[in-house]
C-alpha cells in the first residue's frame, strides 16, 4: 500500500511523527512538505529532532494569502498523485495544507484520511474552521480524538468512516515527554536565541506564544497581552513566530519590556520542556492548549473559544479576551480542579489508526 501524506506546519510534523513510525512497518509512505512554514527553525528541525523521514517532495509555497497558498498547494499536490498514484491520501489538521491535499485528492477520487478530523470552534471567521468542516466533508476515513469530534461530525450528517482512535499528538508528548529529563535546564536555555536582549536562566516562567491572525491583526492587540505580561510574577517565555516578531520588537523599543523574554523559535523537545516545567501556558494555539493539558500545565487561552472543549472542564484551560484585565483575571484568579480527565488517549492512537487503515485496504 501506498499512502501520500501532505504536512506544512509545526503541529503537522509533531502528529506525523507519532503516525510514521507506526506506518513504516505496514506501508510505503511518501511525504509531501507544502512548505507552509518555510524558515529552517519552524520545519527543518522538526524533522532532525523527531527523526520524521524526509520529504520526498517539498512545494516551497511559503507565506501568501490564504487563496494563493492554497492554489499553489493544490497544483502541485495534484502532479504528485498523478505521479504517485497512492491507494490513500492523508491530511492532519485544519491548515492550508490540509485543505489542498484533500481537496487535490478527492477531485481525481483517490480516497483521503483526515487525521484529528471533527474538531469545531463553530467561529466561521477562523480560516482554520473553514478548513476543517471543507476537510471532513470530502474525507473517506475520518480519525476523530474525542467523542465531542464524532458528536460534531454526526450533526452534520456524517456517520460513515469515523473512528474514534485518541490523540496523535497526545503520542507524540509521551513519546517525546521521556526525552526531555535526559538534558539539565541549564542546557535548554542556552539553546534560546535572545531577540532582543539577553536574560539570565529563571527558576519560575510562563509560556507563551501568540500568532493567530485574529489576535496579531493590529499592533494593540499585542500591545495589550504585551503589557498583561509585564504585570506577571515571574518572567514570560515568549517563542516569536514571524507573524509577531517585528511587532514586539517595535513595541519593545516603546516600552522597553521587562518582564518578556522574546526569543527565536524553538524546536519540539525545548517546547516540551518549557511547556512541563511553566507555571502557567498563555496562549492561542490550539495544539499547545492541549498540549499543556497532557503535560498538567494549567493553561489560560487568548481566543473567544477553543476547538479543544474538553480541556475547560475544570478550568485546566481558561478563556481569555484580549483585555489586560481580563488575561490577568484568568491567570492569577482560575482556580483548578484537582481531578482531570485523560480525554485523548494512552499514546496508542496511531496504533489504532494503521489497524484501521490496514484492514480498510
Amino acid at each position: 500500500m501506498k499512502i501520500v501524506t501532505v504536512i506544512g506546519a509545526r503541529p503537522q510534523f509533531i502528529k506525523a511523527a507519532a503516525v510514521s513510525r507506526k506506518l513504516e512497518q505496514h506501508c510505503d509512505e511518501v511525504i509531501v512538505h507544502t512548505g507552509q512554514h518555510y524558515d529552517a527553525n519552524m520545519s527543518e528541525l522538526f524533522f532532525e529532532e523527531l527523526h520524521i523521514p524526509k520529504p520526498k517532495y517539498n512545494l516551497g509555497v511559503g507565506s501568501g494569502s490564504h487563496a494563493r497558498q492554497t492554489a499553489e498547494m493544490l497544483v502541485g499536490i495534484e502532479d504528485i498523485l498523478i505521479k504517485e498514484a497512492p491507494d490513500y491520501l492523508m491530511v492532519y489538521g485544519d491548515t492550508n495544507s490540509t485543505l489542498a491535499g484533500a481537496l487535490a485528492a478527492s477531485k481525481i477520487h483517490i480516497p483521503v484520511i483526515h487525521v484529528e478530523a471533527g474538531l469545531r470552534s463553530f467561529n466561521m471567521a477562523m480560516p482554520e474552521e473553514q478548513n476543517r468542516i471543507l476537510t471532513d466533508h470530502i474525507s473517506n476515513l475520518l480519525f476523530c480524538s474525542t467523542d465531542a469530534s464524532i458528536e460534531n461530525l454526526s450533526n452534520e450528517g456524517i456517520t460513515k468512516g469515523i473512528y474514534r482512535i485518541g490523540d496523535v499528538m497526545c503520542d507524540a508528548v509521551l513519546y517525546y515527554s521521556r526525552e526531555i529529563d535526559k538534558k539539565a535546564r541549564e542546557q535548554y536555555f542556552e539553546e534560546l536565541h535572545y531577540i532582543f536582549g539577553k536574560r539570565e536562566k529563571v527558576d519560575r516562567w510562563y509560556l507563551s506564544t501568540v500568532h493567530r491572525a485574529e489576535n496579531t491583526d493590529s499592533v494593540e492587540k499585542v500591545r495589550t497581552v504585551l503589557k498583561a505580561f509585564e504585570s506577571f510574577d515571574a518572567p514570560v517565555i515568549l517563542p516569536a513566530h514571524p507573524r509577531t516578531c517585528k511587532m514586539i520588537e517595535q513595541i519593545n523599543e516603546e516600552q522597553h519590556l521587562q518582564n518578556t523574554i522574546c526569543v527565536e523559535p524553538i524546536g519540539y523537545l525545548e517546547m516540551l520542556y518549557f511547556t512541563k516545567n511553566s507555571v502557567k501556558v498563555v496562549t492561542d494555539s490550539g495544539g499547545l492548549q492541549k498540549e499543556a493539558y497532557i503535560l498538567n500545565t494549567p493553561c489560560v487561552t487568548l481566543r473567544e473559544q477553543t476547538e479543544w472543549v474538553e480541556t475547560l472542564n475544570g478550568n485546566h484551560n481558561a478563556l481569555a479576551h484580549i483585555d489586560e484585565a481580563d488575561i490577568l483575571d484568568k491567570v492569577n484568579n482560575t482556580v483548578i480542579s484537582k481531578e482531570k480527565a485523560n480525554y485523548y488517549g494512552a499514546g496508542d492512537a496511531a496504533e489504532k489508526l494503521v489497524k484501521v487503515i490496514m484492514e480498510e485496504a
